[in-house]
């Protein structure tokens, strides 16, 4: 008992904190890019621009299908031998939105083949362009159904970005095993600790995905 109370010191928690400072800020970003990026290619491969799209198509299914991991590593490894230095945090960022834009392509070119044809037909039919009847009739529509697979796949990020640790990234996991590498007692309060973080952050984006579901429905 005496070891978990002193997990929890000040110098520990401040740690820990600062760590998941990180965590957050990668995770904002990475969120914030990863969304423009994927927004504008699940609109392409939707509307199906000739090789375009077909190209597009076959690096998001290449990206899917690479294990998170990889990426991170050649972003921070492979990417100097190419010519681009990115420091740790902003590897780690780069290669979270990468892998995220991949997923969230597919996620928006789907949410937009679900709202039926008729409704593109019918926008055209009032004289909208086709750009105005996306902006204003599909894309509304569509993100209704997105919102529950998007805030999925930010909620994954967010326990995604554990694996920056890998390049000395210092976010919550990787403080948490700085703690207890100094002493091993302190493995079970900082497993504790570390779950309780992440559990809270998920959760508040669960119940922020809930509540845009119900204020667009």
């Amino acid at each position: 008992m005496e070891h978990f109370l002193e997990a929890f010191s000040w110098i520990n928690m401040r740690f820990l904190l600062e760590g998941l400072l990180i965590t957050i800020q990668v995770s904002l970003l990475s969120i914030a890019f990863s969304f423009i990026i994927g927004g504008i290619l699940g609109i392409i491969r939707y509307v199906k621009i000739p090789v375009l799209s077909s190209i597009i198509g076959v690096i998001i299914d290449i990206i899917r299908n690479l294990p998170l991991l990889l990426i991170i590593f050649f972003t921070y490894f492979g990417l100097p031998n190419m010519g681009v230095r990115l420091n740790i945090f902003w590897s780690a960022v780069a290669a979270m939105a990468v892998f995220q834009s991949a997923m969230l392509a597919e996620i928006i070119r789907g949410g937009i083949v679900a709202v039926p044809k008729g409704q593109m037909e019918a926008a055209r039919s009032t004289g909208l362009t086709y750009t105005q009847a996306m902006r204003i009739i599909i894309l509304p529509q569509a993100l209704k159904k997105m919102i529950p697979p998007i805030v999925g796949q930010f909620i994954s990020l967010v326990k995604d970005t554990s694996l920056a640790t890998v390049i000395v990234l210092p976010e919550l996991t990787y403080s948490a095993r700085i703690i207890y590498s100094q002493d091993s007692n302190l493995v079970l309060p900082m497993f504790f600790m570390i779950t309780l973080l992440y559990f809270l952050i998920c959760y508040c984006l669960a119940k922020l995905s809930v509540r845009l579901d119900r204020s667009l429905s």
